[in-house]
């Protein structure tokens, strides 16, 4: 059977790549990147209960002390009552870098040599590096370090195609959670909630 590693967040492009990789019979081991984002806790209860049953146990992997005192609404939450969060205020430099860096390392470790995200073709939080450009320059760097391999099924789709996805692959989609800005409940007006309504209406689902 083929092993993978599978970046989580309980968001919804990350929970179909682990149903659609499931669906494809494959062992599929999750990993969370805690990296003291406000809203870690949400997430992780959500890994915990949007991915398929046929999944490994999830694991947690504690990056937060390489952002201790960074200023990003990411990390401290906005009183979104009274403070107005811009796209600019929710990006972490080098925070996908690390990601991608720290699960090479813990597939290598395994003995896993491919490496899922559920990255797709957005840059709407103006994210230098989760352009398409980037991550096509990372995996040609890891290249020609070890043979960990990274994948990214919808790298080429729009949120749309992955609800549309995850309809086909019976994910739980109302139950998955993307908010950036809000650390309990889906705030509606950060870049990760209108992508994510627009696709929903986008796709017929709402």
């Amino acid at each position: 059977m083929k092993r993978a590693i599978a970046m989580v967040s309980g968001g919804l492009d990350s929970t179909t790549v682990c149903h659609l990789l499931v669906n494809q019979g494959t062992e599929v081991h999750p990993i969370f990147f805690d990296y003291g984002q406000h809203c870690a806790e949400t997430e992780w209860g959500k890994v915990n209960e949007v991915l398929p049953p046929e999944v490994m146990e999830p694991e947690r992997i504690d990056l937060s002390d390489v952002f201790k005192g960074s200023t990003s609404r990411m990390i401290v939450e906005a009183d979104l009552w009274a403070e107005e969060v811009a796209d600019d205020d929710l990006y972490i430099p080098y925070r996908t870098m690390l990601f991608f860096a720290s699960a090479a390392a813990r597939a290598q470790t395994l003995g896993i040599l491919d490496v899922y995200s559920g990255f797709i073709n957005s840059n709407h939080a103006k994210e230098i590096d989760c352009s398409t450009e980037f991550m096509n320059g990372l995996d040609e760097l890891s290249a020609g370090v070890g043979a960990v391999r990274f994948h990214a099924p919808f790298g080429t789709k729009s949120k749309s195609d992955v609800v549309r996805k995850a309809v086909e692959l019976g994910v739980p989609i109302g139950r998955t959670f993307s908010c950036q800005a809000s650390s309990s409940f889906p705030c509606g007006a950060c870049p990760n909630c209108v992508e994510r309504l627009k696709a929903l209406n986008e796709a017929g689902v709402m």
